[in-house]
């Protein structure tokens, strides 16, 4: 069955700019500037109201009607960065032997790289590369904590993602080494009041 025509309206709201040029989407706040790449998607973008963006679709699937709502979860992300951005917190864990976690810039690229030692034991150092634009510490607060914070989403959540992925537990039993590093609280960077 195919839609006739299928809309999703978004609201921007204020000190917020959106341009949209041949699928191209940026987005400038405070926080900084974002820009993503929708080309691959077959959706209509409208200017029906000021401060409004609508995401149109005719004659579509259930599939295509679908990705309606994605195109418009992404634009909301690609705000929620500038405005207020993204902190995600990791915590290690480990049984047994400590977990050793070093950060350090890299000269010429800009971006941090997380230097991970003694994960259960192993005399293997782990580095992991984190995404543009992701800033990591390591927590002063809480004892085994590292912290992200970032304007885009997912950049700071795939950086957490290949932390967690580079200290997967292999040839054991899973069940008994829980040891790690693992997401655990998801925020913004600007907290609301």
């Amino acid at each position: 069955m195919r839609y006739i025509h299928s809309e999703e309206i978004l609201e921007i709201p204020e000190g917020v700019k959106v341009t949209i040029k041949t699928r191209i989407v940026t987005v400038e706040g405070p926080r900084g500037k974002l820009t993503k790449n929708l080309g691959h998607l077959a959706v209509n973008f409208g200017h029906p109201k000021k401060n409004t963006i609508s995401i149109e679709i005719h004659h579509g699937n259930r599939k295509n009607v679908a990705t309606l709502r994605t195109v418009r979860s992404i634009i909301e992300n690609l705000i929620t960065g500038v405005t207020k951005g993204f902190k995600y917190k990791m915590r290690y864990v480990y049984a047994h032997f400590p977990i050793n976690v070093n950060l350090d810039k890299n000269k010429e690229t800009g971006l941090f790289e997380v230097e991970i030692r003694n994960f259960i034991g192993e005399k293997i150092v782990r580095r992991v590369t984190m995404h543009e634009g992701v800033d990591v510490e390591i927590s002063k607060a809480q004892k085994d904590e590292l912290i992200l914070t970032g304007n885009s989403l997912e950049n700071v959540s795939q950086s957490a993602a290949d932390i967690q992925q580079i200290c997967r537990v292999r040839n054991k039993d899973i069940r008994k080494f829980l040891d790690g590093l693992y997401v655990s609280e998801k925020g913004n960077v600007v907290e609301d009041a």
